[in-house]
C-alpha cells in the first residue's frame, strides 16, 4: 500500500524528522511532499562549518538541519518543493536513482519541461540543475528524497551555502556546486507553486491508482516532535556531528600576516597552532587567545566569549584587528 502525504507544516526540523519517522516506524510505502521555511539542509557526512555561511545563518536565524542521507548541501525556502519516496525492497538493491527520479521527470515532461537525469543523480534542464537527490537505506526499506527548485531565491541560495575554498581539511563529503535554475522558468503556461504541487500529487496518484491519502495522527505528530527535540533541532546533530576537520585561519594585521590552524572534533576545539608569524609579540598574542579556545564549542558565541579582552592582555600591541574580523578569520 502506498500512502500519500501532502505536508502542511513548513517547519524544516519537523518535516525532515518526519522522513526518518516514516522510514523507521511503518512498513507502508510513502510519497511525501513538503515545503520548508528558509533553511539549509546538509548531508549526513558533511562538515556544516565548511558548507554553510555561518555568520549569515546566525544573523538571520536560519535553521541548519542535518539529514539522514549523504550527498551535498541544499537550500530550502517556500519556492522549493521537496519530494520523498519511501519504499520496501531487497537489501543491496534499494538505492536506485533512476527509479525514483523517473516519476518526477515524467511529471515535468508532461508539463513541457525537458528534464533529464544528470550524471550526479540530479535532475536537469539543459545545463542547469533544478533538483538534487539523495538516498538512505534502512534494513529492507529505502528513503529517496530530492529538492525541486520552483521559484526559489537563487541569489540568497548562493550566499547562504557559500564555501570558503582551501580553508578546510578533513574527510567530510564536500558539495559539488552546480549552475541552478527554477522550474517556473521553463513552464508555459505559468502556474503558481500551489497549483504545481497539486498537479504533482495528482500525477503521482494517477500513476499509483491504489494509493491512499494519509495524514499524520496525533500519536505520529508527538513521535516526530520528540525526534525533533532529541535530534533534529540539536546543535550536536546539526553541527557537532560534522567529521573532524582543521580550519586554516589566515589573518592580516598591522604587524604583518599570520596563519593559524584550529582542529575541531565533535564540534569542539581540540587543538590550535600558529604557523607563520613575522613578529614575536604577535605570535605570543595569537597563542594566548587561541589557548582560550581549547575545549570550547566551535560556535560563534563560544568563540566570541573566549576572545573578549584578548587585545587588552597585551598593552601597547596594536594589531589593528577588530573582534568581528578575528571571528571571521577563526570561524568564517
Amino acid at each position: 500500500m502506498v500512502k500519500f502525504i501532502l505536508q502542511q507544516s513548513l517547519n524544516p526540523y519537523f518535516n525532515i524528522a518526519s522522513e526518518e519517522y516514516l522510514l523507521r516506524s511503518f512498513s507502508d510505502d510513502f510519497i511525501y511532499i513538503y515545503r520548508c521555511n528558509p533553511s539549509i539542509v546538509v548531508g549526513k557526512h558533511q562538515n556544516t562549518f565548511a558548507e554553510v555561511n555561518i555568520r549569515l545563518v546566525e544573523r538571520l536565524s536560519i535553521p541548519v538541519v542535518r539529514r539522514l542521507s549523504g550527498g551535498g548541501t541544499v537550500f530550502h525556502d517556500l519556492g522549493n518543493i521537496n519530494f520523498c519516496f519511501i519504499s520496501n525492497g531487497v537489501p543491496g538493491q534499494l538505492v536506485d536513482f533512476k527509479r525514483f527520479t523517473l516519476p518526477v521527470i515524467d511529471f515535468l515532461r508532461s508539463l513541457g519541461v525537458n528534464a533529464y537525469l544528470g550524471q550526479k543523480h540530479d535532475i536537469r534542464v539543459g545545463d542547469r540543475k533544478i533538483s538534487g537527490n539523495a538516498s538512505y537505506a534502512f534494513g529492507n526499506r529505502v528513503m529517496h528524497h530530492g529538492t525541486l527548485l520552483f521559484s526559489s531565491d537563487l541569489e540568497f541560495l548562493a550566499e547562504a551555502i557559500r564555501v570558503e575554498p582551501g580553508l578546510f581539511t578533513g574527510s567530510a563529503i564536500q558539495s559539488n556546486r552546480s549552475r541552478v535554475a527554477n522550474t517556473i522558468d521553463f513552464l508555459s503556461p505559468k502556474m503558481d507553486i500551489e497549483q504545481f504541487t497539486n498537479r504533482m500529487m495528482e500525477w503521482f496518484a494517477w500513476k499509483v491508482p491504489n494509493g491512499l491519502p494519509y495524514q499524520l495522527s496525533d500519536a505520529d505528530t508527538l513521535a516526530v516532535d520528540l525526534l525533533v527535540k532529541e535530534k533534529y533541532s540539536t546543535w550536536g546533530w546539526n553541527y557537532g556531528f560534522s567529521p573532524s576537520f582543521e580550519r586554516i585561519c589566515p589573518l592580516t594585521t598591522s604587524l604583518g600576516a599570520v596563519t593559524m590552524r584550529i582542529s575541531v572534533a565533535h564540534g569542539h576545539v581540540e587543538s590550535t597552532a600558529v604557523d607563520v608569524v613575522p613578529d614575536e609579540r604577535l605570535a605570543a598574542w595569537c597563542k594566548t587567545f587561541l589557548a582560550r579556545l581549547q575545549g570550547k564549542r566551535y560556535d560563534i558565541q563560544s568563540v566570541a566569549d573566549a576572545l573578549v579582552g584578548a587585545v587588552e592582555e597585551y598593552p601597547g600591541l596594536e594589531p589593528g584587528v577588530t573582534l568581528d574580523e578575528l571571528l571571521t578569520c577563526l570561524i568564517g
